[in-house]
């Protein structure tokens, strides 16, 4: 039977499988005490905290407790933070300092929606910017929710901007792409593993030959961790059997040498240009064109999901959704010339208004 908690001691797993123990007396802040609940350490912490004399964090010279600068110093001392992948904390860094050094001598708690709003307003011109820094904001005020520094949610009811998402390539720019860059090129291997697999550039780059076996090739996402394997596509069968083996990596330079990610990024969109594909097609847009294909095909959202990696299914819906929205409208729009040639108007064209009227 599992041991009953002291009063004002609460116990839950993050997302991370890490149980977390807090004291906290009605509305008051929350208190990190130590696990086992069971050990001197705890005892000592939680007698501490009952009798209102819990140590606060350490803070580094210069920092005010309470503001947006220590609450970021905060995030980064956390489990939340610290668990994260290295490439993610390194995509957080340049938001977090822009957090930091514009907004750092806030007041956590002076935080409202209409602040945020004036805060993001700069970046209006700038969607992919402005999404980028709300979902930082919102990183952060949900660790400064957990310590007890915020009570609500002041980014609550902020909406996505507009504009600035990347689109699914058509199909006749891929027909364009392959025209231009013919099965043996290194050109058409990337543009096939991105486009057959579903996968970011992030994992396609990595991609090595000993992670083809029995039909499929494996995968382990660098973003979500998750591991896939998904069936060869024909087409993508062909080109890898065209494909020189010279190297334990898929894709090499001109050098033999691996690719980064920012070189390979460099790389697709120097192929694109040379296939005369306008400038907004983007690599990340062979990914959606995968999901696309396979909301046409009928796929489900969950078998949708078992190939893109998503980890919600509001992401793969977004695909069945677009696909049923053309179906419905091509089936709806084939309905039309029956009706029209099997039914009449109920109104005579010659005869409008008043019939008595001369």
């Amino acid at each position: 039977m599992p041991r009953r908690l002291p009063p004002h001691v609460e116990s839950f797993v993050d997302r991370h499988g890490k149980r977390r123990v807090y004291f906290r007396r009605g509305k008051g802040p929350r208190v990190p005490l130590p696990v086992p609940t069971d050990s001197p350490e705890f005892a000592e912490a939680y007698a501490a905290a009952l009798a209102g004399e819990a140590k606060r964090p350490k803070t580094r010279p210069g920092l005010v407790r309470g503001s947006v600068a220590w609450g970021v110093a905060s995030y980064m001392r956390s489990a939340d933070y610290l668990e994260l992948r290295e490439t993610t904390r390194k995509g957080y860094a340049s938001r977090i300092e822009i957090i930091r050094r514009e907004h750092g001598q806030r007041p956590i708690a002076g935080l409202t929606r209409e602040r945020l709003l004036k805060i993001l307003d700069p970046y209006a011109d700038r969607p992919g910017q402005r999404l980028a820094l709300l979902k930082m904001w919102r990183v952060l005020i949900r660790h400064w929710r957990e310590i007890g520094e915020l009570t609500s949610d002041p980014s609550a009811g902020i909406r996505r901007p507009k504009g600035g998402e990347i689109r699914s390539f058509r199909e006749d720019e891929i027909a364009r792409f392959e025209a231009r860059w013919p099965i043996g090129s290194r050109e058409r291997l990337a543009f096939a593993l991105m486009l057959y697999t579903g996968q970011r550039r992030s994992d396609v780059h990595r991609m090595t030959w000993a992670d083809v076996s029995a039909g499929s090739i494996r995968v382990q996402q660098q973003k979500t961790g998750a591991r896939l394997s998904i069936p060869l596509h024909p087409a993508l069968a062909e080109v890898l059997d065209a494909a020189p083996r010279e190297h334990v990596a898929m894709l090499t330079t001109a050098y033999g040498a691996a690719f980064t990610v920012s070189g390979f990024g460099n790389f697709l969109r120097s192929a694109f240009e040379a296939a005369g594909l306008p400038v907004d097609a983007r690599p990340h847009g062979l990914r959606k064109a995968a999901g696309r294909r396979l909301a046409e095909a009928g796929c489900s959202a969950n078998e949708i999901m078992a190939v893109l990696g998503h980890k919600t299914l509001a992401e793969a819906e977004r695909y069945t959704r677009e696909a049923d929205q053309v179906r419905l409208a091509q089936a709806a729009i084939k309905r039309l010339p029956g009706h029209n040639a099997n039914s009449f108007s109920q109104t005579d064209p010659g005869k409008f208004g008043n019939e008595g009227e001369k």
